[in-house]
């Protein structure tokens, strides 16, 4: 069960790598955020991301495909609560702690035992 919405953990770890990919694809990344919500799919689209394949969300951007160190998926918050990777007791604390979308983009990340969410603000234009 998850339960923390963003680890110290992260930091050092994994930040740097993720840093260096997101500024390649934030633009897409905020777009494809955008459709989610004004399609009606999601308030809350998040994407995880793996360096292998894995099941959770759509493969969105292959890391081959743009030279990442990353593999970007694309679901939203019912996946989540489907899969019981969030429970419904813990379903309201998650939207609080959930960041504007247009702002940042909610990323899941997975590595190994390790899964953190981890929210990153898109550049400002």
């Amino acid at each position: 069960m998850i339960s923390d919405f963003n680890d110290p953990e992260l930091s050092g770890k994994y930040l740097g790598t993720i840093t260096s990919d997101f500024v390649k694809i934030c633009d897409v990344l905020k777009e494809a955020s955008y459709q989610v919500r004004s399609l009606g799919f999601s308030d809350y689209p998040i994407f995880p991301i793996s360096k292998e394949m894995q099941p959770i969300g759509k493969i969105f951007i292959g890391k081959a495909e743009k030279n990442l160190d990353w593999n970007y998926f694309i679901t939203f918050l019912d996946e989540f609560v489907q899969r019981k990777l969030i429970a419904e007791e813990a379903l309201e604390d998650f939207k609080k702690a959930y960041k504007d979308p247009d702002e940042f983009c909610c990323l899941f990340v997975m590595d190994g035992a390790f899964t953190s969410f981890v929210y990153i603000p898109y550049p400002n234009d």
